[in-house]
C-alpha cells in the first residue's frame, strides 16, 4: 500500500495500525535500505494524516453543560486547556 489516495480512504483506526506495523518492520532492522525509505515516508503521511483527523474530532467535540438541577441545558466548545 503506497499511494496517497490508498492511505487516505483508511479510516483512523486502519492508518494507526498501519503506522503501528510500520514502526514495528522499522524497528526489527529487517528491511532493507530502499524499504526503510519507502516505509518511513508511508508512516510520515500516515502520522499527518492520523494527526488532522485527531485535530478535526476535537474540533468537533462539544462539552454538555449542566444546570443547577443537574439536567443538560446546553453545550459549550470543547476547551482543551
Amino acid at each position: 500500500m503506497t499511494d496517497q489516495t490508498d492511505l487516505s480512504a483508511l479510516s483512523f483506526e486502519q492508518a494507526l495500525k498501519r503506522l503501528e506495523e510500520i514502526v514495528a518492520r522499522l524497528e526489527s532492522g529487517e528491511a532493507a535500505l530502499d524499504e526503510s525509505i519507502t516505509l518511513y515516508t508511508q508512516g510520515e503521511a500516515l502520522r499527518a494524516q492520523c494527526e488532522a483527523r485527531l485535530k478535526d474530532a476535537q474540533a468537533r467535540i462539544e462539552k454538555i453543560t449542566l444546570g443547577a438541577d443537574g439536567a443538560p441545558t446546553g453545550t459549550t466548545p470543547f476547551d482543551a486547556g
